[in-house]
């Protein structure tokens, strides 16, 4: 433990006894009176104890302005866009009802803005532009086993015409040569036109591989006489000629079971400004559940996701450029589970954690390691503790981001395991063979873990849950203080409210955190009462801002280029000892790649305080950034907003 973490421990303990004694001091009868819960909110009101813990506070928005938020993002403004899409509710889903909502944390503002699609568990992440980009969501909400009345599920379509593609459209029948049972798919499919494969050596002709098409399939009829048994060929109707000798569908059990989330395409750019959406061209896969990653030439990498029929994208991943708002494939197949946390290194590579947020085959594409997309080179990351608990896990760059650290907080089992991790680990990616060593520990296995970097250099590591979905009331309430320099936790105010699946945590301007969301599956400890959505925001304020004053920053130009110089006016220049510039965050289900703070050079003359900006673009991607300056006791200022062009 650090030595201003120890103090700060002794003067809570002090603190804490004195106002026992004092209390103690009086008589019995009134102490009882007093009781548990006015003695608690006594104390965390004390200014020594919020100087000492901070303090947790409820934002509880009117009723018509309440809703199932499941993504948040910081915009430019100092707004926070707040994203709900039908909000993880089926009736919502089924009446378009789609929400998104702006909050203004300095005014206290609320605005409802149109949402044009269900954008329910989609991918997001800050461009340089200042717009939030926008990709994903739902096309069709899962159907458990008993609910699901047709037979169906995946039929892959083959197209050996080397000549041309062929479309089938909604509604095209297919009727197996074996079982003879006619499937309708849902979707329109495009099935590519075959490959020749000639031999390398000779250029002979070899044969042709068929183009192939992925199409969602169900019974004509309900009842689970029409499921099928095994894998079948089928012929497809009303196809004629060359057409229905070179198409043909092929597909393995098509039965009653669970049908998965299915994906949609859709994407968009959130302008902050015009405060309205955006629509760019859609992407090549229809994607729920993924990540979006900004990579070294400002193109954003989209990996992952369930697509149009409830199947897990197989490695086709895909980039936008933002300069013509069209998305193209990679050139190579890479596949990870759902909302893998993928974050960019300063060498142009992409560092993949291990954490996901849960869909796929549990052995594939779930060790850590280092991905350079153009060759598709994957090198694993050996050393990682409690492996098979990372989905739920939650993965945070350690500030300041130079030093190229990343923690791995927590975790479960794959699916709805009650397997949960207490750890954390810790890679150094400078060091010449990178390896995972264990963190400090949690006091509990913790699914769901909120990390947020502060403008101080430390972690605040808040929420979660020991059980799948928060199952047996298991909601952690507890918060801590992660120090890098010391690679210790300290305790801090315990949040008011359970934070588990469908939460998240971002860092306001003003160096607070607001916490969202959490969406538990049951409501009691013996999970016989169905869960309701947390729909209450809670704001922590940081130990720091109960300090008294703190440094404030003025003036300066509002864009900064890389490697260049932009000075500022503070009346309290000569105390301060850290200047950072923070990404805002864009933060869903444990998974925030975006947030970084990044540690700037700076020099001081008089009330002048010039800030010098890293050269390497992989270290500070393009965008807008808070900036901050913190004095000798470790206070924030509140945020500058620069823009990196």
């Amino acid at each position: 433990m650090n030595d201003r973490a120890g103090r700060r421990r002794a003067r809570r303990l002090a603190i804490g006894t004195a106002v026992v004694l004092a209390l103690a001091g009086m008589n019995g009868p009134w102490l009882y009176r007093f009781g548990t819960q006015k003695y608690h909110q006594y104390k965390i009101n004390k200014p020594e104890y919020k100087a000492e813990n901070g303090k947790w506070e409820i934002v509880d928005f009117p009723e018509e302005y309440r809703q199932n938020t499941i993504h948040a993002a910081l915009l430019r403004t100092g707004k926070v866009l707040l994203v709900a899409g039908s909000g993880n509710n089926q009736d919502n889903f089924d009446a378009k009802r789609f929400d998104t909502r702006i909050w203004d944390p300095v005014k206290g503002t609320i605005k409802k803005v149109p949402t044009p699609s269900d954008l329910f568990c989609t991918g997001h992440t800050q461009l340089a532009n200042g717009n939030l980009l926008i990709a994903g969501g739902t096309k069709r909400y899962e159907k458990l086993k008993g609910d699901v009345t047709k037979a169906g599920g995946l039929m892959i379509v083959h197209n050996e015409n080397p000549d041309r593609p062929i479309t089938l459209p909604a509604g095209t029948k297919f009727t197996g040569k074996q079982n003879g049972r006619t499937f309708v798919s849902k979707d329109p499919v495009v099935v590519e036109r075959a490959t020749k494969v000639f031999d390398k050596a000779t250029g002979e002709f070899l044969r042709n591989d068929p183009g192939l098409g992925r199409i969602y399939v169900e019974a004509q009829k309900s009842g689970a006489k029409y499921e099928t048994g095994t894998q079948d060929n089928y012929r497809i109707q009303g196809l004629t000629g060359t057409d229905a000798r070179n198409t043909y569908g092929i597909a393995q059990k098509l039965a009653l079971d669970k049908k998965d989330f299915q994906g949609i395409r859709d994407a968009f750019e959130f302008d902050p400004v015009a405060e309205k959406y955006i629509k760019v061209d859609p992407m090549k896969e229809a994607r729920w559940y993924p990540t979006l990653t900004t990579l070294s030439d400002g193109k954003v990498l989209s990996v992952s996701g369930l697509d149009d029929i409830g199947q897990l994208v197989p490695g086709k991943n895909e980039v936008f450029d933002p300069k013509t708002r069209k998305w193209t494939y990679t050139s190579r197949i890479r596949q990870f589970p759902t909302y893998p946390a993928l974050f960019l290194m300063q060498n142009g590579k992409v560092f993949y954690s291990g954490s996901n947020a849960g869909y796929g085959p549990d052995n594939v594409g779930r060790e850590p390691g280092v991905w350079d997309v153009d060759s598709n080179k994957f090198t694993k990351i050996p050393g990682l503790s409690d492996a098979d608990r990372m989905e739920t896990s939650g993965t945070v760059l350690l500030p300041p981001a130079q030093d190229e650290k990343f923690m791995v907080i927590g975790g479960g089992g794959v699916g709805e395991s009650k397997l949960s991790s207490n750890r954390t680990r810790i890679v150094d990616m400078k060091a010449d063979s990178p390896k995972f060593v264990d963190g400090p520990t949690l006091e509990k296995g913790t699914r769901y873990p909120q990390a947020s970097i502060l403008p101080d250099d430390t972690v605040l590591v808040s929420g979660g849950s020991e059980d799948y979905r928060g199952r047996g009331d298991s909601n952690i309430l507890q918060a801590r203080l992660y120090h890098p320099d010391s690679n210790t936790f300290e305790s801090v105010a315990d949040p008011l409210v359970g934070r588990n699946y469908h939460s998240g945590s971002l860092l306001l301007p003003d160096g607070r955190v607001m916490f969202f969301g959490s969406d538990s599956l049951y409501g009691d400890k013996a999970n016989t009462k169905p869960g309701t959505f947390e729909q209450r925001i809670e704001i922590y304020t940081p130990p720091y801002l109960y300090r008294g004053s703190r440094p404030s920053l003025s003036g300066g130009p509002q864009t900064i280029a890389r490697g260049a110089s932009g000075t500022f006016t503070s009346p309290q220049a000569s105390v301060i000892k850290k200047v950072r510039l923070i990404r805002p965050s864009a933060s869903t289900h444990v998974t925030d790649v975006d947030q970084r703070s990044v540690e700037l050079k700076f020099t001081v003359s008089g009330d002048k305080v010039k800030v010098t900006v890293p050269e390497n673009r992989n270290l500070v991607q393009s965008g807008w950034y808070m900036l901050f300056v913190d004095d000798d006791q470790g206070t924030p200022s509140k945020a500058q907003w620069v823009r990196v062009p």
